[in-house]
């Protein structure tokens, strides 16, 4: 079991980094009646150097991963929709949905959407800068995408997100019973002695206040809250259990750096008399346990090297901290931590991590890491990760 979670965990978390946008190839006008279709997308390559106490086989050059985007804008309507492929054994032996979703624009302060889209939850789409992801993205909280409809209205500097998602993003293409899905979702279990549960009905919403300081122009600042309530389906039991959780964050910028501080708690029921104190999700075709309650904190610090040397090249240190203190005092508390440096130049882009971590399913853990925990020891992960973007 714990290797196979090693082949899950290596496959990257691609969702996780605001990686830049290339123009790709566009058809029409979005001033004309029929709006403009642009096709885009990206193939990549990793390579991997796993330190996770065993000997293992990594240290070598593969393909990693494959995206198509649509994007689709006219006068008041605009579309997404955004396809991954991924190779763990074999070409596309998981691939899932991302987004597929329309939207209509009232005005440039207010537009709803409708479809496959992210959840307004935490400080945006991504809470630091890294390309595997932190810990809360492995949790579902981060970079999240669901079924269901997103009010947005701008009023001066104050933002305000109402959604409404009626079920999970779906399952798709792979080798586990239900969790080829991008998002990790409460799914299906393939093992008998735990109950499958299902989210429904849930309500999102966000706000965030831009603040401006006179006496330091260059600093910009943005603060903000969210929340999240949801029907909790137990599927075995029959039960009808909740999850409440909620988030504060603050986004900070001065000159070429930025800085975003995440902070909240999490807390499901799932009416599970034998499993009380934790559920089974899914993500990127692998099941695994996570604690119902805990708080969650992420801190990422950046800086922008534009332009060096004059060749149009932009480079970006970060370094992050995320991680899951569960409120059960017999279980583990989970991080995951990076240094990293991305490199973008014209249609390339490099990543490169190094990634420390504690209890974690997707680096080296177990089944049982986000829940209970594990061995409890570090392991470590040197990623390197090449985009060609078209």
């Amino acid at each position: 079991m714990k290797n196979a979670y090693y082949r899950f965990g290596l496959s990257l978390l691609t969702s996780s980094m605001a990686l830049p946008t290339f123009a790709g190839v566009t058809f029409g006008d979005a001033q004309d009646d029929w709006g403009a279709l642009t096709i885009s997308g990206y193939v990549r390559a990793k390579y991997q150097d796993k330190n996770y106490g065993e000997a293992a086989s990594d240290q070598k050059i593969q393909f990693d991963a494959a995206q198509l985007k649509l994007d689709y804008q006219a006068k008041n309507v605009f579309g997404h929709a955004e396809y991954r492929c991924y190779q763990y054994d074999t070409l596309c032996d998981f691939s899932t949905l991302v987004d597929a979703y329309v939207g209509y624009r009232f005005n440039p302060q207010q537009n709803i959407t409708v479809g496959v889209q992210p959840i307004p939850f935490g400080p945006g789409r991504f809470w630091e800068s890294t390309l595997y992801g932190g810990i809360n993205n492995t949790m579902g909280l981060e970079d999240a995408h669901d079924l269901g409809v997103n009010y947005h209205h701008e009023i001066d500097k104050t933002k305000v997100d109402l959604a409404y998602f009626a079920t999970d993003g779906g399952n798709y293409v792979g080798t586990s019973r239900d969790s080829a899905r991008y998002t990790a979702n409460f799914v299906k279990t393939s093992d008998s002695t735990q109950s499958t549960l299902s989210e429904k009905n849930m309500w999102v919403g966000r706000v965030s206040q831009d603040l401006d300081f006179a006496s330091v122009p260059a600093l910009k600042t943005t603060l903000g809250g969210s929340y999240w309530y949801s029907d909790i389906d137990n599927k075995t039991t029959g039960g009808d259990g909740k999850r409440h959780a909620w988030a504060l964050f603050g986004k900070f910028g001065y000159n070429n750096w930025a800085l975003t501080l995440t902070g909240g708690k999490t807390s499901v029921s799932n009416k599970d008399a034998l499993h009380p104190d934790y559920s089974v999700m899914g993500s990127y075709d692998s099941e695994y346990y996570v604690a119902n309650k805990g708080t969650f904190y992420t801190a990422d610090l950046s800086y922008v090297f534009k332009n060096v040397a004059d060749k149009g090249i932009n480079i970006t240190p970060y370094v992050t901290y995320s991680t899951f203190k569960k409120d059960n005092s017999a279980d583990k508390d989970s991080t995951r931590n990076f240094v990293g440096v991305s490199m973008d130049y014209k249609k390339v882009s490099l990543v490169a991590e190094y990634i420390m971590s504690k209890n974690d399913p997707f680096i080296g853990g177990t089944t049982t890491s986000l829940a209970q925990g594990d061995d409890n020891k570090w392991n470590k992960l040197l990623n390197l990760t090449l985009f060609y973007y078209f």
